[in-house]
């Protein structure tokens, strides 16, 4: 909270709920229908039905996993966007920005949470992101897998749902056990796939990507070009130059787009009036930061906030 004005909510396992599931019949599953006997502290596993399937742009204080089985979504982390297609996984860490929206009609899938203390008992939370790459601010958190990799996964999310339903000795440590052996299957493949091996990339691909991944992570302290070159050693100028060549933005309007999010969470997710949240951003007045939103998105904040709502 900043002079009393409300920051993105970080939302945490139990208050979530309302922002990921319909209230609907659907086939009982993990926790799909909500069931205080299948609680386990810091954990929970749902299929894709009852989804809501437009959130965000959001925080959590939670780690994410999702299984794309059919079908197809969109999603964007931070400044990166995805599509989803089947043999999709998509991991997101706490307190990352991301949306998810444009789910197919035969989008099915599996998804879980947990927190950053769940697994303590396997692995330290300091160490999650040094384990498993793709919860690391350099990794990439979407990637798809071969037909075998996914059955084992889904194997693996099956004998977790199975824990859940039943009562047997062990059933949380067991969960932990599936939950961290199914996080070792996925980064085998993505070793095998040499996803995080950017060595043989061109520089100016491999500075984007950091350029893009550093602002996703400074954007609300760090809003100049300068301040992002100086980050990763090269002049404002040079910076400016590639990312404009490679995607036909300047490094200003990539920082600006992560700003947008931020200001689209905020009019969604609080009651913060648009003043507040102009001056949250740091803009001079809400005249200024009602042109910047205008620009990107062709509508008033107020307008973006009575359409979400």
């Amino acid at each position: 909270m900043k002079n009393g004005i409300t920051d993105i909510p970080k939302y945490d396992l139990e208050n979530f709920r309302p922002l990921h599931r319909h209230s609907i019949s659907v086939p009982p599953f993990g926790h799909n229908i909500p069931d205080d006997s299948k609680i386990i502290e810091g954990f929970q596993l749902y299929s894709s039905d009852g989804m809501i399937s437009a959130k965000g742009p959001l925080k959590s204080i939670f780690y994410r996993i999702g299984i794309t089985v059919t079908g197809s979504l969109n999603m964007q982390v931070g400044l990166d966007k995805y599509e989803h297609q089947p043999r999709t996984l998509t991991f997101t860490f706490p307190s990352q920005i991301f949306s998810t929206d444009n789910v197919s009609e035969d989008a099915f899938g599996y998804y879980m949470f947990f927190t950053a203390e769940f697994l303590n008992d396997i692995i330290p939370a300091i160490k999650i992101a040094e384990e498993f790459p793709f919860y690391d601010f350099s990794g990439t958190p979407v990637f798809q897998i071969e037909n075998e990799e996914l059955e084992n996964i889904l194997g693996l999310v099956m004998k977790i749902n199975a824990e859940l339903q039943g009562n047997q000795t062990g059933r949380i440590k067991a969960v932990k056990m599936y939950v961290y052996l199914l996080l070792l299957e996925a980064k085998r493949s993505y070793v095998r796939q040499n996803i995080g091996n950017t060595e043989s990339f061109p520089h100016s691909f491999k500075l984007i990507s950091r350029f893009r991944k550093l602002v996703a992570q400074h954007y609300l302290d760090k809003k100049q070009v300068n301040d992002y070159a100086q980050m990763l050693g090269v002049s404002p100028n040079h910076l400016n130059r590639i990312v404009k060549e490679k995607t036909g933005k300047t490094a200003s309007e990539v920082i600006k787009e992560m700003i947008l999010q931020e200001a689209k969470s905020l009019l969604r997710y609080t009651g913060n009036s648009v003043a507040e949240i102009a001056y949250r951003l740091d803009f001079s007045d809400p005249a200024s930061f009602n042109r910047f939103f205008k620009s990107l998105t062709n509508e008033t904040p107020l307008i973006y906030r009575s359409r979400q709502n």
